[in-house]
Formats: C-alpha cells, sequence, structure tokens
C-alpha cells in the first residue's frame, strides 16, 4: 500500500470483528509511529496497550459509571463553549450521517447513548489502545502527539488493519488510572480501537466529506 493509499483510506470504523491482532503486530506499528516527528526529539508519547482480559476490565469500569450515571470530565478542552461555522455544520452532518445508518432518529436518546456507549467496548476491536501526556509538557508537545496518532493509524492501515481513535475515552481518566495504572502525572489523550472491520456492520458504511481545497488552502507565488 502506497503512502497515499494509507492515508485516504483511513477513516474511523465503527464495528470489528473478534480476529485477533498479534501483539508483534502492534508493536511494529507503534514503533514505526515513533518515527514522527517531535520537537527536540522530545518524543512524548506514551501507550498502553489492552487486550483481553485487562480491555474488559476497564470497558466494564466504565460503563458501569455510566450506567450509575457517575459525572466524569475530561481534564482539557476538546471543543470550544461556542462552536462557530463552518464547524458545527460539518459536526452536526457527520453526527446525523451516522445516526442514518445505525436507525437512531432524532431525539431518541436512548438509542443515541447505546450508540455511544460502543465506544467504551472499542467498537469490539480485540485491540484497545491508550495515548498519554506528562503533564509538565506543553501544547507544541500536543501537536506533536497528533502527528504520533496520525502515524499509527496510517501505519495500521498498511498492516490491512482498521482504527478509531476515541477522545471519548478522556473524561473517564480516573477510571483508567484506577484499573490501568495510569500514574497522576499523566493526561489521558484519548483511546483507539484496532482490529480488523466488520463489514456487516452499518456504521461502517460511513464516508465522511471533506471540504475542497479552494476551501482551506491558498498559494501564493507573488
Amino acid at each position: 500500500m502506497t503512502a497515499f493509499a494509507a492515508i485516504t483510506s483511513r477513516r474511523s470504523v465503527r464495528g470489528f470483528t473478534d480476529e485477533a491482532v498479534p501483539e508483534a503486530t502492534v508493536r511494529d506499528i507503534l514503533e514505526a509511529a515513533a518515527r514522527a516527528p517531535s520537537g527536540t526529539n522530545m518524543q512524548p508519547w506514551l501507550v498502553t496497550v489492552v487486550t483481553g482480559a485487562a480491555k474488559q476490565r476497564i470497558s466494564d469500569a466504565v460503563l458501569a459509571a455510566r450506567k450509575a450515571g457517575e459525572s466524569h470530565e475530561a481534564e482539557f478542552k476538546y471543543y470550544p463553549d461556542k462552536m462557530p461555522e463552518p464547524y458545527i455544520g460539518r459536526r452536526r452532518k457527520v453526527g446525523w450521517d451516522l445516526y442514518g445508518l445505525v436507525g437512531i432518529a432524532k431525539g431518541d436518546v436512548e438509542k443515541m447513548t447505546v450508540q455511544h456507549n460502543r465506544n467504551f467496548t472499542f467498537f469490539d476491536a480485540p485491540v484497545g489502545l491508550f495515548f498519554t501526556i506528562d503533564k509538565a509538557l506543553e501544547i507544541g508537545s500536543w501537536l506533536d502527539y497528533g502527528m504520533f496518532i496520525e502515524n499509527v493509524m496510517t501505519a495500521a492501515r498498511e498492516a490491512g488493519l482498521e482504527t478509531c481513535p476515541q477522545v471519548a475515552w478522556a473524561q473517564y481518566h480516573k477510571i483508567i488510572r484506577r484499573e490501568l495504572g495510569v500514574p497522576e502525572t499523566q493526561t489521558v489523550v484519548c483511546g483507539m480501537a484496532l482490529g480488523h472491520e466488520d463489514v456487516s456492520e452499518p456504521a461502517n458504511a460511513l464516508r465522511t466529506e471533506r471540504a475542497p481545497l479552494e476551501d482551506w488552502a491558498r498559494f501564493l507565488s507573488d
């Protein structure tokens, strides 16, 4: 697979088979991703990989907290309090496109909750990853981290695998610390599902749009 093919075929898959992914493959993906650039080669990424009983344990703990109605918040703001256009329009479109595929009508809170809860089983993927960063680091290292995470997803495509990056996990950092031993000195950035796509899952028919190049790029020659 070419780099262009890996990048353009990457998408957020929301349904996986139970086909195992060898640990050696996960290691190869992470080692390749670590070639991402970072300021003065600081390499700020820290990753916890969960499979088997460990993955089940963290899923059970978060789902139990959600069922109990516990209040949890991430340690950082991902979205602004008031989102302007064109961003709010894009967000709404992808949300309703997804809900349309999985049969969720507007206002059906119960079905929305069920769908959202699937984040916390990693959409049934056999491998879950948690990405954390040292709290002593600043925004530059977070930018570096984004390039590393993109490398993980691109390398996964080359390996014939799919992914879904999941910021939804960040709000449950306290549970992640308790269950997986992540220290207080690290911020939970996001989770990620990794595995083989379940092609029978309706949500996986989603193909998100991208704004045309002319909307966001300028080419100056004078």
